[in-house]
């Protein structure tokens, strides 16, 4: 009996995450009652509110929450969420309780699952796939990490035989996965604050990739070590399938793709090695599955992008600005290699934000060295998110940005950073990183429009 069967009602506990509404979406779009929690309202819990469901933001035993029904009320959790009364109320009342991770975990059971892994690239991947699945028609439904711009939200449901998901290193949460065919983009450092050190987030992807049932299923970027046998993928250099001859003509990114017998040519408005690479594995996923080289193509040159990632604006005074959510210096390198391939004599601000006091600890020599490569910097308060300051002494943005051999660099709180911003000379505008640092975006869109 599957989760649908079995529950009328599903109560989020942080319902407003990214992971978490598309699991609500999921439940909500399966005509179960939707309900949830989370600490503060955003512009994606005012969506799930006008979707239809109901969230509440104060941690309270609510008349209604009081009266849901142990037997036909499944909950749901983040684990970023430590303690909460409703939480403690759920467990102590014979609710079944289950993490994020293991829901979706269900739900990949009873489809065959496309799930996407990596360090870096997996949000834009899994995203790509869950297009190319759209557009060559497959009955799928996808969990993304960010915003699709094409669907206009983090879930999408086009039918059941296939799910797309975005299997999370973070507290180990792709091991609740049953996939069927995957990618691995990367296995990079990140999350010491759960696995201590490299060689163990390594074995982390070393099980995932385990979990994958055959070789010709999954996808591992070429150098990328899962102590198994796999198809690999690259740019620049011979694979199974890769890409080369990547070059930009008339604002678009141009690449001919290379699979054992054939050669095709591609584009799409996306620059960057790293996202042909993100591409490479999506186009290699979706034709080991069956779908022809023609309806790929197409399907790539309408992909839109995700919300956050590269998100590009041109201005009438010549001026661009572009938001991003890169919050490792292996993304925020992407990301700047991405801009000075398209802009290479432009004059470039960055205001960064940086993510957790143990990964600005972790990785602050690689991200002294990646903000030099812009023009004039701003860099923003840490944003905490499950930390605390008084954990970490000694690390903060002041000392992030006394690293950094740069003559024109600056702190700022959030607030005080647009009026920073309007007094600096910049052809391109990019805001990084991965926590509030996005409430800026549309201040900063109203106020470049207001000088065209």
């Amino acid at each position: 009996m599957s989760l649908i069967e079995t529950y009328r009602a599903v109560y989020f506990v942080g319902i407003g995450g990214i992971g978490m509404s598309a699991l609500a979406r999921y439940f909500h779009a399966s005509n179960i009652k939707v309900l949830g929690y989370d600490k503060t309202p955003t512009a994606l819990t005012r969506s799930l509110v006008a979707e239809g469901m109901e969230v509440s933001f104060e941690d309270t035993l609510s008349p209604e929450l009081l009266e849901l029904d142990p037997k036909s009320t499944l909950v749901i959790y983040t684990p970023a969420i430590k303690s909460l009364s409703i939480l403690e109320h759920f467990k102590s009342h014979g609710f079944v309780v289950i993490k994020r991770a293991k829901a979706l975990g269900l739900i990949t059971e009873s489809t065959e699952s496309l799930a996407i892994a990596g360090t870096h690239g997996k949000t834009t991947t899994s995203t790509l796939v869950a297009h190319l699945c759209k557009e060559a028609s497959l009955p799928f439904s996808c969990f993304l990490g960010g915003i699709s711009e094409n669907f206009k939200s983090n879930f999408h449901y086009q039918g059941d035989k296939y799910s797309v998901v975005e299997a999370d290193e973070f507290d180990r949460s792709f091991l609740s996965l049953s996939p069927d065919w995957a990618i691995i983009t990367s296995n990079d450092a990140d999350h010491l604050d759960i696995y201590g050190d490299k060689e163990t987030i390594e074995q982390g992807f070393v099980d995932f990739a385990a979990l994958i049932p055959k070789d010709k299923q999954l996808f591992v970027r070429k150098g990328v070590e899962i102590g198994r046998t796999c198809l690999s993928y690259a740019v620049n250099e011979k694979a199974d399938f890769y890409s080369d001859n990547l070059r930009v003509e008339k604002g678009l990114m141009h690449f001919d793709f290379h699979d054992s017998r054939e050669t095709h040519a591609f584009s799409w408005s996306f620059p960057g090695t790293h996202n042909v690479e993100n591409a490479t594995a999506a186009l290699a996923l979706l034709h080991q599955m069956g779908v022809d080289y023609q309806t790929l193509g197409q399907a790539l040159k309408s992909f839109k992008g995700i919300k956050r990632r590269y998100t590009l604006n041109h201005f009438d005074s010549g001026k661009h600005y572009i938001d991003d959510y890169a919050h490792h210096p292996t993304e925020l390198n992407a990301v700047l290699s991405s801009i000075r391939t398209f802009y290479p004599n432009k004059k470039l601000l960055v205001v960064f934000q940086p993510h957790l006091f143990s990964r600005t600890r972790d990785f602050e020599k690689d991200f002294a060295q990646s903000l030099t490569q812009s023009d004039a910097l701003i860099v923003l308060d840490i944003y905490p998110a499950r930390e605390r300051a008084e954990d970490f002494p000694g690390v903060s943005s002041a000392a992030l940005l006394d690293l950094i051999p740069h003559e024109n660099k600056e702190l700022s709180t959030l607030s005080e950073a647009l009026e920073k911003i309007k007094t600096k000379e910049f052809d391109i505008l990019l805001t990084v990183g991965a926590g509030n640092i996005d409430t800026l975006y549309q201040p900063i869109i109203e106020w470049l429009r207001s000088t065209d």
